[in-house]
C-alpha cells in the first residue's frame, strides 16, 4: 500500500523548512546555547594556554621559559612581568569566560591579549600556519570569538545572568 502525499502539503512543508533555514533572527534558547558552546571552547583554549604559561602545566613552559619568550621573541620588556601579565589574563579571563562572570570584561581582555599576540609574534609570518612561528590564525580566530562573547555576554546560562537576576529583584522590592 502506497501512500501519496498531496502536492501543497510538501510544497508548504518545504517553504517552512527553507523559512527556518533562512531565518535572520534566533529564538533566546539557540541564541543561548551557542554563547555557552562559544565560552565553554574559548575558555578551555584559554585556561590551557594560560596555565601552561603559569603552572608549567599540560607541558607548557612556566613563568621562566615564558618570560625569556617575551624578551627574546615578542620583545616585551621586562619579559617576567609580561609573562605573569599574559597567564593571569589567559587563565583568570578563561575561567571567569567558564563561568560566565564578568564576561565581558574577560573577553575584552582575552581579545586585547590576542591583538598583541599577533602584534608582537605572528603578524610578520603572516596567516600561515606552517613556518616558526606560526602565523595569526589561531590569534584572530580566538581575538573574534573573544570579542563575540564580549559583545554577547554571558547569555541567561551564566553567573552574570543570575547577578543580573538578584539586582533586578533587589531593585523592584519596595523599599521600607
Amino acid at each position: 500500500m502506497t501512500v501519496t502525499i498531496p502536492r501543497p502539503v510538501v510544497q508548504r512543508n518545504g517553504r517552512r523548512a527553507l523559512r527556518l533555514l533562512f531565518k535572520p533572527r534566533t529564538t533566546a534558547v539557540p541564541t543561548d546555547l551557542a554563547v555557552v558552546v562559544t565560552r565553554v571552547a574559548l575558555a578551555w583554549i584559554f585556561i590551557y594556554y594560560g596555565a601552561g604559561k603559569l603552572f608549567a602545566a599540560f607541558n607548557g613552559p612556566g613563568i621562566h621559559r615564558t618570560a625569556l619568550y617575551f624578551d627574546d621573541v615578542a620583545h616585551l620588556h621586562p619579559g617576567g612581568f609580561f609573562a605573569v601579565v599574559a597567564g593571569v589574563i589567559e587563565f583568570g579571563g578563561g575561567v571567569a569566560v567558564a563561568l560566565g562572570l564578568g564576561v565581558r570584561l574577560a573577553g575584552i581582555a582575552l581579545f586585547g591579549d590576542m591583538v598583541i599576540a599577533m602584534i608582537t609574534v605572528t603578524w610578520a609570518t603572516g596567516i600561515d600556519s606552517v613556518t616558526t612561528p606560526p602565523g595569526y590564525q589561531l590569534n584572530l580566530a580566538l581575538a573574534v570569538l573573544a570579542l563575540v562573547v564580549a559583545l554577547l555576554g554571558g547569555g541567561r546560562l551564566s553567573v552574570d545572568a543570575v547577578i543580573a537576576r538578584r539586582l533586578e529583584a533587589d531593585r523592584t522590592l519596595p523599599r521600607p
